[in-house]
């Protein structure tokens, strides 16, 4: 049994989203939980609130234990990307791609 969370749209790089999941993947939640409250990342904060989620759909929808819960699965994948063009020298225009990020969490319980 398996419970999942998804973040749609997060404006943030999945290439640095990935660098907090790893820290965090196969670890219990309690433990997680205190690596992202400790880890100087901008995508720590949306991946503890969505751990939070996680855990809450665990308890809430399959009647699992939190304190038996651990992260099996966690990734980001590529959302839209933003395309925003900066004026350079001679009229020319470099773009900006400004990418988003699709993050999941699953958790599952420990026999």
């Amino acid at each position: 049994m398996e419970a999942r969370a998804h973040v749609k749209y997060v404006r943030i790089s999945p290439r640095k989203v990935k660098i907090v999941c790893d820290l965090i993947r196969g670890k219990d939640v309690n433990t997680a939980m205190a690596m992202l409250m400790n880890t100087p990342k901008a995508a720590s904060e949306v991946v503890a609130k969505l751990l939070k989620s996680a855990v809450a759909n665990a308890e809430n929808n399959y009647e699992m234990d939190p304190e038996k819960l651990y992260i099996s699965e966690t990734y980001a994948n590529p959302g839209p990307i933003l395309k925003r063009f900066r004026p350079r020298a001679q009229g020319r225009a470099y773009r900006i791609n400004k990418r988003t990020s699709h993050i999941t969490i699953v958790v599952k319980e420990q026999e």
